[in-house]
């Protein structure tokens, strides 16, 4: 296992040096405490044995120092902002050659740069691949949904043969993520998440951990590909079906596709679904084999 960083300057005293106020427009909240990064890597339960960090969004690099100092040989950040490029230019020096940081929009970056700069940090091929973040909450939703559907393709970082996620939400989105069928927080991404992964919270942020100080907690949230995905149909087949169920989230189902047309309740009757149900206390396998006959047969939403 690699050696944990030389001693470095504090993130404050850089933040004060670079003059690295937090922008409102890029969502941007800076964690100070490494105690805190230590511990959501710690519980993050990373496979550090051949295995390529991908961080995003490491703003002025102390989630970076956490993952280094747990043993990371090949650690990827990329970052939208050329403000912290000096701080995380400054930690690649001190990192014995097991960190690069890349300027770029992960919206927009090719992944296949991330890939490269990783194979030739470790020189080899590897066989997990690590995505985490403290997240900007203004995106954080769309990069998770953009991440889902690569997932879904084997595409980018997510082509590599086990591929997780260990990301920063808004404690409400991370609740969302996480929930299951009956509870309040349920709905479109709870299912969309789940067809895919095993998603679970790993750790509880409070607001007072941030600066500037958001007006919501946080929560990291682990999402492990399931060894056999629940998803059957596209993962836009699955979105579709899922959006016009929970446009009426407070109706039974019964009453939903009567509006539609009364003629396709059979199709719950063939997923064992009860037409009494509310759309939240379907189960996300109820709800790819309800996506997969909807897409089979070449049935049309109305939405």
């Amino acid at each position: 296992m690699a050696s944990k960083l030389p001693k470095l300057p504090s993130i404050r005293d850089l933040i004060r040096l670079y003059d690295l106020r937090a922008k409102q427009q890029l969502s941007q909240n800076f964690i100070m405490d490494k105690n805190i990064t230590d511990k959501i890597v710690s519980l993050a339960g990373l496979e550090l044995d051949n295995a390529l960090c991908v961080e995003v969004g490491p703003g002025p690099g102390l989630l970076t120092r956490s993952i280094l100092d747990s043993g990371a040989q090949a650690v990827i950040a990329v970052e939208k902002d050329p403000r912290f490029i000096p701080t995380l230019q400054q930690l690649q020096d001190a990192s014995e050659g097991r960190f690069q940081v890349i300027l770029g929009d992960m919206l927009k970056i090719n992944h296949s740069e991330i890939m490269d700069r990783g194979r030739n940090l470790a020189d080899r091929e590897f066989e997990h691949v690590h995505l985490l973040g403290n997240l900007p909450f203004g995106v954080a939703t769309p990069l998770l949904v953009q991440w889902l559907h690569m997932l879904a393709m084997k595409e980018g970082i997510f082509s590599a043969p086990n591929a997780s996620m260990s990301l920063m939400f808004q404690k409400e989105v991370g609740d969302r993520i996480t929930a299951v069928a009956s509870e309040s927080a349920r709905g479109r991404l709870s299912v969309v998440a789940q067809s895919l992964c095993d998603a679970f919270k790993i750790y509880n942020v409070p607001s007072t951990s941030f600066v500037p100080k958001p007006k919501v907690d946080a929560s990291v949230v682990q999402l492990r590909p399931l060894e056999t995905p629940l998803l059957k149909s596209s993962l836009a087949g699955l979105e579709h079906v899922v959006r016009f169920a929970f446009m009426k989230r407070r109706k039974m189902l019964s009453k939903i596709f009567k509006d539609w047309d009364a003629k396709h309740l059979v199709l719950l009757e063939e997923c064992e679904i009860d037409p009494r149900l509310r759309p939240q206390d379907v189960t996300t396998e109820q709800f790819c084999q309800l996506a997969y006959l909807i897409e089979q047969r070449g049935i049309k939403l109305p939405y």
